[in-house]
């Protein structure tokens, strides 16, 4: 259990970077096109901050029995 509670607060972590650089790619976007230059690291770290939740997610769902 201490496994799939520690699977959780790692989807719970990078749920919020996650949505922290949702938010950081959505403000860029707005700014536009002042900040330009950021497209490709902000957009690169959205993407990445992604891969890591859904791998997370698939992990806590692969602990817990759940097919995803």
């Amino acid at each position: 259990m201490a496994d799939i509670d520690t699977l959780k607060a790692q989807v719970k972590k990078l749920n919020a970077k996650a949505t922290q650089a949702k938010m950081d790619l959505h403000d860029l976007s707005e700014d536009l096109p002042t900040g330009w230059e950021k497209i490709l690291d902000v957009a690169r770290t959205a993407h990445d901050a992604h891969a890591a939740l859904v791998a997370a997610r698939q992990s806590l769902a692969e602990a817990q029995g759940v097919a995803s």
